[in-house]
């Protein structure tokens, strides 16, 4: 079974039942996540398993810590089509017709044991550079323009985690601010406030469960104390159409 951690005293065990769905979009409306345990089939998983291998001390370090822009990549098609459970948790809260917008690899080893801090998820991968009332500053990562986007367009994205690998407490799991997606876009100042007053809850996972939280939602990840691999696909996923001519980079 997978659980969430609360705190050191309180542990919630998810569980299958017959009202999981509505559980699943309840938890994610008031708290920002939810875990749903399993939903990544055993063959997606053997699917994204053979797409990415455990990454070794001989490759780049950019390659052991993981891989940007993997949309295009059949088994990540696989594991966002209309056939896949993890989809279908997307569009549960998004509607029917949400795509995948982008897909990340992370890979927590030995090697790239990284920290990230306290944050949230402001950016979206777009096609190209048009400058729009609300999107921006703008960057570049390996190719393809980012910009930050408004808060309007963020509360209607959803991102979903699935678990490679089973995520312990000495994995380095991420540990999110539970509530926080309702407070809008947060300053440094706002988030110093938030770590003070709000327990964190850390997100423990076993290999096929699926992480889905808001991506205003407050998180973070603490580099892991024993190291192994923590390999996590990560989707973001979109339901509404850009303005001012931009375009989604990817659209699945």
């Amino acid at each position: 079974m997978s659980r969430v951690l609360l705190d050191s005293s309180e542990t919630i065990w998810l569980a299958a039942s017959m009202n999981q769905e509505e559980a699943f979009t309840q938890k994610l409306r008031h708290k920002g996540l939810a875990l749903m345990p399993q939903a990544a089939s055993p063959e997606i998983v053997a699917m994204l398993e053979r797409a990415f291998p455990p990454s070794s001390s001989e490759e780049s370090t950019h390659r052991r810590g993981g891989q940007r822009n993997v949309l295009d990549v059949p088994a990540v098609i696989a594991a966002t089509s209309e056939r896949s459970g993890v989809r279908a948790l997307a569009q549960t809260v998004l509607g029917k017709d949400c795509f995948a917008a982008r897909a990340l690899l992370f890979d927590k080893t030995p090697d790239a044991n990284w920290k990230v801090r306290w944050h949230q998820d402001l950016t979206i991968a777009l096609r190209e550079r048009r400058e729009t009332p609300g999107f921006g500053p703008w960057t570049h990562k390996e190719g393809v323009a980012h910009a930050l986007a408004p808060d309007t367009l963020l509360t209607r994205m959803l991102a979903l985690r699935i678990h490679l690998d089973d995520c312990g407490e000495e994995n380095g799991p991420l540990r999110v601010l539970p509530g926080t997606h309702l407070q809008g876009r947060l300053s440094e100042a706002d988030i110093e406030n938030r770590k003070s007053r709000i327990a964190a809850v850390t997100c423990l996972a076993r290999r096929g469960d699926v992480l889905a939280f808001h991506p205003l939602l407050l998180h973070a990840s603490s580099p892991a104390t024993k190291p192994g691999h923590r390999r996590v696909l990560h989707l973001e996923f979109a339901a509404d159409a850009l303005p001012g001519g931009l375009e989604w980079r990817w659209s699945v």
